[in-house]
């Protein structure tokens, strides 16, 4: 019997031997006869080449109108993801940690290859004034502050700038509740001291004899 490989594609097909009543003797049918009737045609390189390349094209990323993105365009829409997860991430870090001090977020917006919108730069309002003739909550709201500030893990100028005035007013609450707690004690301190010559004197104008005698 005769082995026959069918081009490149590494396959095989058996000849059976034929009896021919004719010679009277065994002949071996030709190869191509048994190809021709047994196996289909192979599609050639290029052709799967291409037909995998059309495939990918419809698989991948499309523009606004359907049409496949070209390869600079998927990269920049792939950028422009990325950097709304961080821009979004970054806002949330700042919400998160400033609780009732922080608002909402705002964003700026960018129209990608694909027609969707993409968050490229945002931010959050903070109250960071100080609490008027309270500063022990000044100092709470403060400490608060500073730590939303520098909440995400890249801070923005802006950010370190408003952490910074946040710190500025820190100190003067503390200073100036440590005046208050000086004055306080003071104040105390003095109330104390005058209280016994008071009552002294109180006394001595109740009870006569108990009044000091003059030498």
């Amino acid at each position: 019997m005769t082995i026959a490989v069918l081009g490149a594609a590494s396959l095989s097909a058996w000849a059976s031997p034929t009896f021919n009543a004719g010679s009277a003797k065994v002949t071996t049918a030709e190869p191509k006869a048994a190809n021709a009737s047994s196996a289909e045609p192979e599609a050639s390189s290029d052709e799967v080449s291409s037909d995998n390349a059309t495939r990918g094209e419809s698989a991948g990323p499309k523009r606004a109108d359907g049409t496949p993105m070209a390869p600079e365009e998927i990269e920049q829409l792939e950028q422009l993801k990325q950097t709304d997860r961080a821009v979004r991430q970054h806002e949330m870090a700042h919400q998160t940690v400033g609780g009732a001090y922080a608002g909402g977020a705002s964003y700026d917006y960018e129209v990608g290859p694909d027609g969707q919108r993409y968050a490229v730069a945002g931010e959050v309002s903070i109250d960071y004034g100080p609490v008027p003739n309270d500063p022990k909550a000044t100092i709470e709201k403060m400490q608060t502050v500073i730590a939303a500030a520098l909440a995400p893990a890249d801070p923005s100028p802006k950010d370190y700038q408003v952490a910074a005035q946040a710190r500025q007013y820190l100190l003067e609450a503390k200073l100036e509740a440590a005046m208050q707690t000086s004055e306080m004690a003071q104040a105390r301190a003095s109330a104390e001291g005058t209280t016994p010559a008071n009552d002294a004197t109180t006394d001595s104008a109740l009870n006569p004899s108990n009044a000091p005698s003059a030498a």
